[in-house]
């Protein structure tokens, strides 16, 4: 397994980002600014965009892993790495995703805990409906993990 920090062309990912942010143009207010690095393992696994908030956070804006290789720990495997990479660069990393347990509790097993939620965020800033696992997502919950 090996990680690299991808600097050129990060829009030939965009299939596997629009797995876990499934609108272009939301993925375009992030993608130049942040560090993205792709997980392979043979082939490409998982990627994954970080993007600085202040001199103290990082924000894990996007974190995606080819949908036959789910569940195999790429994911978890990803964000070890950039926990590592970013931990003398900040004091925390959060991360924002629907209220879907199946996720919150993924995002709890890796060391983030609940920090706070922004009401309505999906339903504000996206074009559709977005559904997860059958759930609406309506607010954004922000977990957060100190590094």
């Amino acid at each position: 397994m090996r990680i690299e920090k991808i600097t050129h062309n990060k829009k030939q990912y965009l299939d596997l980002l629009l797995l876990a942010d499934e609108q272009e143009a939301m993925i375009d207010r992030y993608l130049a600014a942040g560090d993205m690095f792709a997980l392979y393992d043979d082939d490409l696994k998982s990627v994954c965009v970080v993007v600085a908030i202040d001199g103290d956070t990082c924000e894990l804006k996007n974190i995606a892993t080819n949908k036959k290789y789910q569940g195999k720990g790429y994911a978890k495997a990803l964000i070890k790495f950039i926990s590592d990479f970013y931990k003398n660069d900040y004091k925390t990393m959060i991360v924002g995703t629907g209220e879907v347990p199946t996720i919150l509790s993924f995002y709890e097993s890796c060391g983030f805990e609940k920090s706070y939620r922004i009401k309505n965020f999906f339903t504000d800033n996206y074009d559709h409906p977005m559904l997860e696992e059958g759930i609406q997502l309506i607010d954004m919950v922000y977990l957060k993990k100190d590094l």
